[in-house]
């Protein structure tokens, strides 16, 4: 097949540049493509192209999601007054992708971050049971983990607590510290008795001394996972629906981050909001648009001083 003379003068060269790169770039001509189509080289066509690069006929913006992310992370570590904020990618904005991509996270990052000799506090939940699966065994000496709130239901429906623990014990090679009970009791009376025994007492006295704790975010939606386990009536649910937007180890809080229903909150058996507030990290994983009130009055609160989210519910907390 014929092929044109690839000596060029500069205008010719400028065109035929300009013809080729848009083939390349606009319609994915491979060069060979190129070549045929214009009865030129593919030798020629490579240099087409640079010259159209060189020329500034051609400009290529990469953009780089990872960029965008750690703006993101500075962002929010700045608004909320974090320790650290770790924001994650995800190919969508769907809940189950987002937890999926949060949870694997969260792993990392406590895998990254205990020493021997850490006390670990556990919440229980879908997110912290996908965070269980995703750690990853680290040879580390002295590991405590402790469950922070109560988690047997006579519903049902799954708290997933015994499971998350066993994972986190087996990743850290320790014995899991239980707390075999309901998280919310039907009266205050029998709540206090119970948290007096000897053994109870001192397990939620070692949630309260551990020096990291990890936990996520629960919503006052209708479908909300503490909602569907039987502790609460329905008269409960409805006034929580309109003073709480969400709820942290069952301790239900306002848009503003604080507790709301004293008399629910006198019931409800682990660890308090004020002793997670002292801890040296208190680590957030949530993530997903149902939950961004939520998030945000949890951040407000100063409930977490470490956050992992995603990249949509960020972009929310940041607007």
């Amino acid at each position: 097949m014929y092929k044109r003379e690839v000596y060029f003068v500069d205008s010719e060269k400028q065109q035929l540049s300009i013809e080729a790169a848009k083939l390349y770039y606009k319609s994915d001509y491979s060069q060979q493509q190129i070549a045929c189509q214009l009865g030129i080289s593919r030798p020629t066509v490579s240099r087409l192209l640079q010259y159209a690069k060189e020329k500034g006929f051609v400009k290529i913006n990469i953009v780089d999601p990872f960029d965008d992310l750690d703006k993101m992370s500075y962002q929010l570590k700045e608004k909320y007054e974090l320790k650290d904020v770790r924001v994650v990618f995800s190919p969508k904005d769907d809940y189950e992708l987002i937890r999926k991509y949060i949870s694997k996270e969260a792993a990392e990052y406590l895998s990254e971050v205990l020493k021997n000799g850490d006390m670990l506090g556990v919440s229980w939940g879908t997110t912290m049971y996908e965070v269980a699966k995703n750690l990853v065994p680290k040879n580390l000496k002295g590991i405590q983990v402790i469950q922070l709130k109560g988690g047997i239901s006579y519903s049902e429906v799954n708290t997933y607590a015994f499971e998350t623990m066993e994972l986190f014990a087996e990743a850290f090679h320790t014995v899991p510290r239980y707390l075999p009970l309901p998280v919310i009791f039907d009266n205050a009376a029998v709540k206090e008795m119970v948290e007096n025994d000897r053994n109870i007492k001192s397990i939620i006295e070692m949630g309260v001394h551990a020096n990291i704790a990890i936990f996520t975010v629960g919503t006052v939606r209708d479908d909300a996972l503490l909602f569907r386990l039987g502790y609460l009536n329905e008269s409960e649910k409805k006034r929580l629906k309109q003073e709480s937007v969400g709820d942290i180890c069952s301790r239900f809080f306002d848009e503003n981050g604080k507790v709301c229903s004293e008399e629910i909150n006198n019931r409800t058996i682990g660890i308090s909001l004020e002793n997670l507030r002292k801890k040296e990290k208190s680590i957030l994983v949530a993530g997903g648009s149902h939950k961004v009130k939520a998030i945000r009055a949890a951040l407000k609160g100063k409930d977490a001083n470490i956050f992992i989210t995603d990249k949509y519910t960020a972009k929310k907390l940041l607007e």
